[in-house]
């Protein structure tokens, strides 16, 4: 059998692959359960399902599936445009905000740059830095595990060309606010696009201005997603704002037809089910409710998050996680994010919250 590895490129070798959250149906082969009796809470998707507009409009394409979807997303990024009172060709669509992340790599990123973000955040960011053998310089988060902005400033040099923000960050679901920012943008050189990865940002109860960033002409793209609050994570769909020169570099990066017929369908729909959304962040945020009372009951520290998710210090963060995935509940253990004391539980429904303390409870023996 022949080895082509030899040949491949080296820092592709060098990568660690992204893990996702364990899929429910492998966790009930593994343990011989239905997987109606698994509870994820591993991956931040989002209990409620999708929205009902959306799986309409699905099954309303459904039947048009043989024709290639529009090239331009011209439906959804015309919605996207007035939504954000930008103009069309300030607007970036993919599969997932994680493709965009891609393109803006495949943009900027060469042996010879540089890209910057805050440790603890998004795994998928160094592994896209390598990718293109540009070199990912972290800065350390500030003592209340926000970004350190002024530290991101400080990291600039000649060669960097992406700064990440994640906000609300994940997994530790802090916030970077309005004056720290406007004080940071105000500072950023020319030669640095700074992407906001507003993930999150439909959880948080304050929502800073970023889009006035590119309406003032900046080198910024904001980054949303559907797949949390819009619970659409399985169409793999997000979409960016920037400046028409950004949108122009991303789209000719981008691969044709990179948001497929149903996520356009099914997207469009669920920007106005404003219904779905308001019961989307009301289930959040009676969750955590319901987790921090249980975690100030036992003495767990916990960080308060504007997120769909919460970073909670157990100790021994893999065996707690291989503790509760054996009794059926997967979560998330946080090696990969260099925090082996940390689990991170998505908010569930108050059923799936119920059973995922009960378990922990037991794990835990508090």
């Amino acid at each position: 059998m022949s080895n082509f590895t030899p040949y491949a490129n080296q820092h592709v070798l060098e990568l660690v692959a992204y893990q996702p959250g364990k899929p429910i149906e492998e966790t009930a082969r593994e343990l011989g359960l239905a997987p109606e009796d698994i509870v994820k809470l591993a991956s931040n998707e989002n209990s409620l399902g999708p929205s009902p507009k959306a799986v309409a409009a699905m099954q309303q394409a459904a039947s048009h599936s043989h024709i290639y979807p529009d090239g331009a997303s011209y439906t959804l990024r015309s919605k996207l445009a007035e939504r954000f009172g930008v103009e069309f060709n300030q607007t970036v669509v993919g599969s997932g905000s994680s493709e965009i992340i891609e393109l803006l790599c495949h943009s900027c990123l060469h042996p010879q740059a540089e890209l910057i973000a805050a440790k603890h955040s998004f795994s998928m960011y160094p592994i896209m830095c390598k990718l293109f053998g540009a070199k990912y310089v972290e800065v350390e988060n500030k003592a209340d595990w926000s970004h350190d902005l002024m530290g991101m400033l400080r990291a600039i040099t000649p060669q960097t060309r992406l700064i990440f923000i994640t906000n609300p960050t994940n997994p530790v679901g802090t916030m970077v606010y309005q004056e720290e920012m406007d004080n940071f943008m105000a500072q950023v050189p020319e030669h640095v696009i700074v992407a906001f990865d507003e993930a999150y940002i439909d959880f948080a109860d304050i929502q800073p201005d970023t889009l006035k960033y590119v309406k003032q002409g900046k080198n910024v793209i904001l980054l949303r997603t559907f797949s949390k609050a819009y619970g659409l994570a399985g169409l793999r769909a997000g979409y960016g704002i920037t400046t028409p020169e950004i949108a122009d570099l991303l789209n000719k990066a981008r691969t044709p037809f990179n948001m497929n017929h149903m996520a356009q369908a099914a997207t469009v729909a669920a920007l106005d089910d404003t219904e779905y959304l308001a019961a989307s962040v009301a289930m959040v945020n009676a969750g955590k409710k319901q987790f921090y009372t249980a975690f100030e009951k036992w003495g767990i520290d916990y960080i308060p998050s504007h997120g769909n998710f919460i970073l909670v210090k157990t100790g021994r963060g893999r065996e707690v996680f291989n503790a509760c995935l054996a009794k059926g509940v997967i979560l998330r253990h946080m090696d990969g994010y260099g925090l082996p004391d940390h689990i991170r539980i998505t908010i569930g429904s108050t059923k799936e919250n119920t059973r995922c303390l009960e378990v922990l409870q037991q794990v835990l023996g508090v």
